[in-house]
C-alpha cells in the first residue's frame, strides 16, 4: 500500500473517500481510531493509502486538496 494524503480533518478525511469512491479506487484509512483518541491533534496523522498500481491516480484526483500540517 502507499499513501497518498494525509489528514486529521474529519470532512477533509469523508470528502476523500468520495472522491476515490467516485474514481473507482479502492482507498484504506489507516490511523483514524488513534486519531480521535489523541483528541484529533496532530500527533496521530490520518493516512489513506491505495494499492502501488493506484497511487498516482489517487495523487490527481486529489491534487486540489491541501495536506494538512
Amino acid at each position: 500500500m502507499e499513501e497518498v494524503f494525509r489528514t486529521n480533518d474529519p470532512v477533509k478525511l469523508s470528502y476523500i473517500r468520495h472522491l476515490m469512491a467516485e474514481a473507482g479506487i479502492a482507498c484504506y484509512v489507516l490511523d483514524e481510531h488513534t486519531a480521535y483518541i489523541d483528541g484529533r491533534g496532530p500527533m496521530v496523522p490520518i493516512r489513506v493509502v491505495v494499492h502501488p498500481d493506484d497511487a498516482e491516480r489517487a495523487r490527481s484526483e486529489l491534487s486540489e486538496l491541501d495536506q494538512d500540517g
